[in-house]
């Protein structure tokens, strides 16, 4: 058994389109077996409330993972890698290890977990190449969610007001400002305004958590005219 979870977060399943898995060969890269995660991102209470003790499985019946099947006759030290989630490239990262399987031993219960660290961040605004007025007011918005796609909201499990959501537009010459966004109304969704001359411009939105290291970024070019 093989689960991908998100850093500070819950398991990488279905409902984000899943981990691609893959399990190699250590010495010769020979893929042994690939697949998906499916499943939920498990018990929020267990997972992100409760003291975890030595042995307890963080993982349900239905909790997200890959069980692989390995055809080996002999003990291999094989390389385990997790892309996630890989259906959010701009945020999709690698995490790995490697361990001996033995040949008649199986891995189950919560089996091998990788941590997958980061956030996903989509930019909604402004659209790629969006042509916007200079008399206009600019808006910059995103959704952010963990990686596992769990919600950001204030006062949340995943709050907002601990996260530093930001926009770095920078025009053809060179020249940045960064702009702070907040989320408001919606969940997940950071916004914030601002005006601008005319121009070529690319726009930077990174979110940031000072207290698990998360990270994340996606960015985009727009035309003010």
């Amino acid at each position: 058994m093989i689960r991908a979870k998100a850093k500070d977060a819950k398991f990488i399943g279905t409902s984000i389109g899943g981990a691609k898995i893959l399990v190699k060969d250590a010495v010769t890269g020979n893929i042994l077996a690939e697949g998906m995660t499916a499943g939920s991102t498990g018990n929020t209470d267990k997972i992100m409330k409760q003291d975890w003790k030595r042995s307890e499985d963080l993982s349900e019946d239905d909790t997200a993972g890959f069980n692989a099947s390995l055809d080996i006759d002999k003990p291999t030290f094989v390389t385990i890698e997790a892309y996630a989630p890989v259906n959010k490239k701009q945020a999709e990262v690698m995490s790995s290890t490697q361990l001996w399987v033995i040949p008649g031993k199986d891995i189950t219960r919560d089996g091998v977990v990788l941590e997958v660290p980061g956030f996903v961040v989509d930019i909604l605004s402004p659209q790629t190449h969006e042509r916007i007025n200079s008399t206009d007011k600019i808006e910059l918005k995103a959704n952010v969610v963990m990686m596992c796609g769990c919600p950001i909201t204030k006062d949340g499990i995943w709050d907002a007001n601990q996260y530093e959501v930001k926009a770095i537009v920078t025009n053809s010459d060179g020249d940045s400002k960064e702009v702070v966004l907040d989320q408001k109304d919606k969940p997940s969704t950071f916004q914030a305004d601002l005006n601008l001359e005319k121009g070529l411009y690319e726009v930077m939105i990174y979110a940031y958590d000072p207290v698990s290291g998360n990270t994340g970024l996606d960015k985009t070019n727009f035309i003010v005219n």
